[in-house]
């Protein structure tokens, strides 16, 4: 793919979403549909009570949208890439799900832990049973290394999406946070794509490339916007897919750090108030306790994107040599 053809992804999401955005967040504010604050969180966050949410359900669409008019243009429309635009409509629906009856319903709690997790678990199945049908070998890559693991990729696989997609849903906590890392983790992954020469994955990752930048613009601080569950649960089950198909398995670990990062200081944080009766942090997820520590939200955004970016840098000097 020509760098012509690689701007019309971008244009398209990032022009979707920015003309739906401001119609969306209208109808939102018109039907005063906001997001409820959680009481253990930040007391300040409570300002933010009533900011209309669920936005990740335009840049979905924008994604969906863009890659499938690309694909079909470009005759790139393999069943790669239609396994991928599944499980960002099955993680998103999940999410819209939760967030519908969180914000519509007028109930705190949307869909159940158990809930989500089943219809996490049939897709990542799905993806699975594709992924083999594609040729695809039970091989994990892990650092360079060629591990099979027969049947035990299929567990892997499971916990790949399940858990990535958490890990997104948990660091969505602070504005612009969650849509500034998933930017500079679509588009290193469009890097590799680009380099395996895997056009329908580089498609994909440059419609929500475009999408986010969209999204970026009303939910920078203040946010005018929420991505909600909806926007978090498809980005990180869709990026865990992309670095399967990618066989570049272990680079999420490095170009999700800081996911990673915000999940362990959730079980940290659990696991010492359950032994110890003492908390390590001041609040978990990580971001919570540099807020309670006095960090703004620009100057926590700031530090974590440029983690994100070093670590992402290495991962593509590794992979392109």
């Amino acid at each position: 793919m020509d760098w012509t053809k690689m701007i019309l992804p971008i244009a398209s999401g990032f022009a979707i979403t920015v003309i739906l955005m401001p119609l969306f967040i209208g109808y939102l504010q018109m039907k005063k549909y906001g997001q409820e604050i959680r009481e253990e969180g930040p007391k300040w966050h409570n300002a933010k009570a009533g900011t209309p949410t669920m936005g990740g359900a335009v840049f979905l669409v924008s994604s969906l949208v863009t890659a499938l008019w690309v694909g079909l243009w470009q005759e790139e429309l393999s069943p790669s890439l239609i396994t991928l635009l599944f499980i960002l409509f099955l993680y998103g629906l999940l999410g819209f799900l939760d967030d519908f009856i969180k914000v519509f319903k007028k109930q705190n709690m949307g869909l159940t832990s158990m809930q989500k997790l089943i219809g996490q678990i049939v897709g990542a199945l799905i993806f699975y049973f594709v992924y083999l049908y594609e040729g695809n070998e039970n091989t994990l890559n892990f650092f360079g290394l060629a591990l099979p693991l027969s049947i035990f990729y299929g567990l892997f696989v499971l916990f790949w999406l399940v858990g990535f997609s958490n890990a997104v849903n948990l660091a969505d906590g602070i504005d612009g946070l969650v849509s500034g890392l998933a930017l500079i983790s679509f588009a290193t992954y469009a890097i590799i794509a680009w380099y395996q020469n895997q056009i329908d994955v580089l498609i994909i990752c440059l419609s929500m490339v475009g999408a986010l930048a969209g999204f970026f613009l009303y939910n920078r601080k203040p946010a005018k916007i929420f991505m909600g569950d909806v926007g978090s649960l498809a980005l990180g089950g869709l990026l865990a897919a992309i670095s399967i198909l990618l066989h570049q398995e272990w680079t999420l670990l490095l170009v999700g750090i800081i996911y990673v990062i915000e999940t362990a200081s959730v079980i940290l944080q659990v696991v010492s108030f359950k032994l110890t009766g003492k908390r390590l942090l001041k609040m978990s997820p990580i971001h919570h306790h540099f807020e309670m520590s006095g960090w703004s939200e620009w100057k926590i955004d700031g530090i974590f994107w440029l983690t994100a970016l070093i670590f992402s840098l290495i991962t593509l000097v590794i992979c392109l040599n």
